[in-house]
């Protein structure tokens, strides 16, 4: 997958609160840093932190997709770099919280994603 395929994808899996889907395209070892600051380690730790993430908060989100690149580090790595406007997301009792900047930075090896991380703007 190169990094323009998975950027798509990214959006996709996020639009469609698809935890596996996402979690599939780790590396089985691969590590990430959600939104809300949970950190997970393996593919099972992932989809458990996304799934929860896709309950809760981001259970109405959408992405919106801004700049951001794919830089090729030797054959079949890549750095991606993505910036998100994430819309839709709700507070504990419910309410929409304004609109959240973010940017999703992940190196993908030949076998999938070796480390997420997608964090909010501030």
């Amino acid at each position: 997958m190169t990094g323009e395929e998975y950027i798509r994808a990214f959006a996709q899996g996020f639009g469609a609160g698809d935890a596996a889907g996402l979690a599939a395209m780790m590396v089985e070892s691969g590590t990430a840093l959600t939104l809300t600051g949970q950190w997970a380690e393996g593919r099972i730790e992932v989809e458990a932190a996304l799934a929860a993430e896709f309950a809760g908060i981001f259970g109405r989100a959408r992405l919106v997709t801004g700049k951001g690149s794919a830089r090729s580090l030797f054959p079949g790595c890549f750095l991606v770099r993505q910036r998100f406007v994430i819309t839709g997301a709700v507070d504990e009792g419910g309410g929409e919280i304004p609109r959240i900047g973010a940017v999703l930075v992940a190196v993908l090896g030949r076998d999938g994603v070796e480390n997420l991380t997608f964090s909010a703007l501030t």
